[in-house]
């Protein structure tokens, strides 16, 4: 792979979780930081590579052949994680909503996602509706941590409302867009949990998606994060499904609010780390070229930086995962407290999120401007399990004729039972490597995958049709 085109992660600032990025014909130019130090104010610094846009659609062979990464379409995703059999049986989400929260949006959605649909032959949402209840976006660009912040949320957004809709195309999709760019500690997250209340309260969806986080040690102290908690306990009582991303750093986490990468020691991100929230990790799938069929395991995602053209020994981005400083173990994790210890651990379970087995997307948005020519990019982090996973619950709830809500208890006693649907990751670790302010490499030792429930992969990850029935069966009482 060329040294030139390598992922970069759009995290707005330190906050939209590693949505990492390969564009192509290099508009964007060269890009710096991330695992080096600050990454502040610019959130396209917070990768690992250069940027390019493509104009056409890649398939898995251009990406192999061309850019040394793999990439996949949506037919592939669609059998890797056996759907092909519940859509045969009108199982697609139908009669459900996936609700999908970003700062700010993207002002070129709607018309993007109508593209990106006819391009895979995927049917528009029977519903799509972009709402801003806790105040109105500001104009495009218009951001105080600049146009690249701006760009790295559109981004996200467009990742989000595109993956969700490929895992469950009979769902319809609400895009609930708040005013205010989250950042590392609070800020943020006041705007995004009144907007996610508003939802709740007028019965607007059945899950709810979170591509974002902040580390829990940025916070100034856990009564901030104590006291942002009503959304979730509201969605809890409401049977609404919440889920979060568990980050692209590994067992490492963001160190301060100007994005300074990273704590000395493991530590793990918040909202994922809420017992009330189902946390995404990430993994990486091996397709074939065109089938979807795996070439090999699932493993835990962790790109090393020389491993994606690189030549210094700093990772470039890995699943998240840990142990919360905040809060105790709950007592569905009271089967793993082997594992966990006595504090809440994540991941719950994880999709893909490799940059190594990115996802192709659409967008019209470019930092600064909008724009009619085409552009296609490949996209990885946790920020793609997240929605990935709402399209897999709006299915599980559609077979159930009701919402399953709150996952956590069911998930992991199907988890201790062995349950088909849930598929085992015993391969990979998420060991995080960055530079201190010196350049000098630093490591914050991770979690490796085992069999069963462990730190680096949670349960593992999913057959969907087995799955989603198992979910919406036995265990949705529990």
């Amino acid at each position: 792979m060329p040294a030139a085109v390598r992922p970069l992660s759009v995290r707005p600032v330190a906050f939209v979780l590693g949505v990492a990025l390969i564009l192509a014909a290099m508009s964007l130019g060269p890009l710096t930081g991330g695992g080096r130090g600050s990454v502040h104010p610019s959130p396209l610094a917070a990768g690992h590579l250069l940027a390019r846009d493509l104009s056409f659609p890649p398939d898995t062979h251009y990406c192999r052949t061309v850019l040394g990464i793999s990439c996949y379409q949506p037919s592939q995703f669609q059998q890797a994680y056996d759907l092909n059999p519940l859509y045969k049986q009108g199982l697609t989400g139908a009669g459900r909503t996936i609700v999908l929260v970003d700062a700010f949006g993207s002002p070129t959605i709607a018309n993007d996602l109508r593209t990106f649909d006819a391009n895979y032959g995927l049917p528009d949402p029977p519903a799509f509706t972009i709402l801003q209840p806790a105040g109105a976006v500001p104009a495009y660009p218009e951001d105080p941590f600049g146009a690249s912040d701006r760009f790295g949320w559109a981004i996200e957004t467009t990742l989000d409302v595109e993956w969700s809709h490929v895992i469950a195309p009979g769902a319809n999709i609400v895009l609930v867009e708040t005013p205010v760019s989250e950042t590392e500690g609070l800020q943020g997250f006041p705007e995004i949990m009144a907007a996610e209340n508003y939802v709740v309260d007028h019965g607007l969806g059945d899950v709810i998606s979170q591509s974002f986080g902040a580390t829990e040690q940025t916070f100034t102290n856990p009564s901030q994060i104590v006291g942002l908690r009503g959304a979730f306990k509201n969605a809890h009582d409401h049977k609404v499904t919440v889920l979060a991303s568990s980050g692209d750093q590994g067992a490492a986490a963001v160190a301060s609010a100007d994005g300074t990468c990273c704590l000395p020691y493991p530590a793990v991100i918040w909202p994922a780390s809420d017992p009330l929230v189902t946390a995404l990790g990430g993994t990486q799938l091996h397709l074939a070229d065109t089938s979807g069929l795996r070439l090999s395991a699932d493993n835990v995602w962790n790109d090393s930086d020389m491993a994606l053209g690189g030549n210094d020994p700093f990772t470039c981005c890995a699943g998240g995962g840990g142990v919360s400083s905040v809060f105790d173990r709950p007592d569905f994790q009271n089967r793993v407290g082997s594992v966990v210890g006595n504090a809440r651990g994540i991941p719950d379970i994880s999709m893909s999120a490799a940059v190594d087995g990115g996802v192709v997307f659409y967008y019209t948005v470019l930092p600064g401007v909008t724009t009619t020519k085409p552009h296609w990019g490949i996209v990885g982090g946790t920020s793609e399990a997240s929605p990935l996973f709402a399209g897999v619950v709006a299915i599980a709830d559609q077979i159930k004729g009701d919402r399953i809500g709150y996952l956590n208890p069911k998930l992991y006693r199907m988890g201790d039972d062995s349950v088909p649907g849930i598929v085992d990751v015993t391969q990979g670790n998420n060991t995080y490597v960055f530079a201190d302010a010196g350049g000098n490499p630093q490591t914050v030792p991770g979690y490796t995958a085992a069999s069963g429930y462990d730190l680096a992969s949670g349960w593992g990850t999913i057959d969907a049709a087995s799955f989603t029935r198992a979910l919406a069966g036995p265990w949705a009482s529990w």
